[in-house]
């Protein structure tokens, strides 16, 4: 399969509401999802980092999403958030789409997420502390959200090298505390 560019901030793509996939055993959907393995692949292999990469990444504006559990790959079709605890945390967030950047955000602390596998058959998951994050991020790419979006905080900003300078040893996870007021999972 293909090794796609990953598509910077700025890039019209990564705006894009995506469109459901209405066929998950498609091939059209098949090279997608192989692109998405490796592209993702070959960014661990060059970077040492990434968990997971959303089809708007890389210029497919369709509601797939491939991610990295206990060492497993996992591609999420149509994937949709469908309750959220009652406690979030603050993370510092990156992103493939502005890989020298940081950003502070306000994430649930648990997430239940509904998809659908390459096969079509219905998954739920339930996810807490990373994972959850990576989830909610990776599904906001599908509705053209990124995590500048979603900064939170006074200076909620830093470039990766000051990042590692100042925060690195405190780590990118805060704790899970209740949350201040319920929210919808429409807006994570």
């Amino acid at each position: 399969m293909t090794v796609h560019r990953i598509r910077l901030l700025g890039d019209p793509i990564l705006r894009t509401r995506c469109q459901p996939i209405s066929n998950s055993r498609s091939p059209a959907v098949r090279v997608v999802a192989d692109d998405l393995r490796d592209t993702l692949r070959d960014w661990q292999e060059r970077y040492g980092t990434g968990r997971g990469i959303a089809a708007p990444q890389i210029g497919a504006p369709i509601r797939l999403i491939l991610v990295i559990e206990n060492a497993k790959r996992v591609w999420m079709v149509n994937p949709e958030i469908v309750d959220v605890g009652d406690e979030d945390f603050l993370v510092w967030d990156d992103c493939f789409s502005f890989p020298d950047l940081m950003v502070r955000v306000q994430r649930a602390y648990h997430v239940t997420v509904k998809y659908q596998d390459l096969a079509g058959r219905s998954h739920s998951i339930d996810a807490a502390g990373p994972f959850a994050e990576l989830l909610q991020h990776e599904i906001d790419h599908l509705d053209g959200v990124l995590a500048v979006d979603r900064a939170s905080g006074l200076d909620p900003f830093c470039l990766r090298e000051e990042w590692q300078r100042h925060w690195g040893r405190e780590g990118r996870y805060g704790k899970p505390a209740p949350r201040e007021e319920p929210r919808a999972a429409h807006v994570l």
